[in-house]
């Protein structure tokens, strides 16, 4: 093969694995999406979808994994095609986990249909979930279009899902509190928005991980507020 039928050849196969990450993606969005709807629903068969559906992003992830793998091994790619296929590798894997986090969820909306529960979710985890799958939509196309300024919004989104989900606990310990019958029910929806915001966390890993992609800077855990205060320090000194 010519040295220019190598590059496009290994260009294809970038190609393709950025496409698998955008289906992974999509596919993990609409099982989030689903499982809200089998809760606020009362869907048992949404639900059931929802689990069997995980299998699929399972199989994804290993997709993603071998042919990110075959690409490092084969190619010997250079910096920011280096960056994107590791990236890619940790992306797959968040990706897989926002699966079991709708998992989670329709497990509960089933626990819930089980107790014959007529509680209403508030409209806190209503809004948690549109955000939540906001982000994890922008955080893919941050990531696909190396896009640093969209994987920093995504991150600062996440504040408004945590307030959210401090808000929903709130709520539902008032209703614990003035019903305790209604324990369980509440604490299955307090489940619902830990879940939910475990997949904006996630997202946000994301986010990071475009961030690093487009800019070559490392932000996750405050790091690069870390190293400019490194510096001054180093200066006074």
């Amino acid at each position: 093969m010519s040295p220019d039928g190598g590059h496009r050849h290994f260009h294809d196969q970038l190609d393709a694995l950025k496409r698998t990450l955008i289906d992974m993606s999509e596919k993990a969005e609409r099982l989030v999406e689903l499982s809200v709807e089998a809760l606020l629903e009362h869907d048992a068969g949404k639900a059931q979808a929802v689990i069997a559906g995980d299998k699929t992003l399972d199989a994804l992830e290993i997709e993603v994994e071998q042919a990110a793998i075959a690409l490092l091994a084969l190619q010997q790619p250079m910096a920011r095609d280096l960056r994107f296929i590791v990236a890619a590798i940790k992306v797959s894997s968040d990706l897989e986990r926002v699966g079991d986090h709708g998992v989670n969820i329709a497990q509960s909306a089933l626990r819930l249909i089980e107790m014959k529960s007529n509680i209403t979710p508030d409209p806190e985890i209503q809004d948690m979930a549109r955000r939540a799958r906001g982000m994890l939509s922008d955080s893919l196309d941050a990531l696909i279009r190396a896009d640093g300024a969209l994987g920093r919004a995504v991150c600062r989104a996440d504040d408004a899902v945590d307030a959210l989900q401090d808000s929903t606990f709130r709520i539902l310990l008032t209703h614990m509190m003035e019903s305790p019958q209604r324990i369980s029910e509440a604490l299955e929806l307090l489940l619902v928005g830990r879940n939910l915001e475990r997949v904006a966390d996630l997202a946000t890993n994301i986010g990071e991980d475009a961030v690093y992609l487009a800019e070559g800077k490392q932000i996750k855990h405050h790091f690069e507020d870390r190293n400019v205060e490194d510096r001054s320090t180093s200066a006074a000194g």
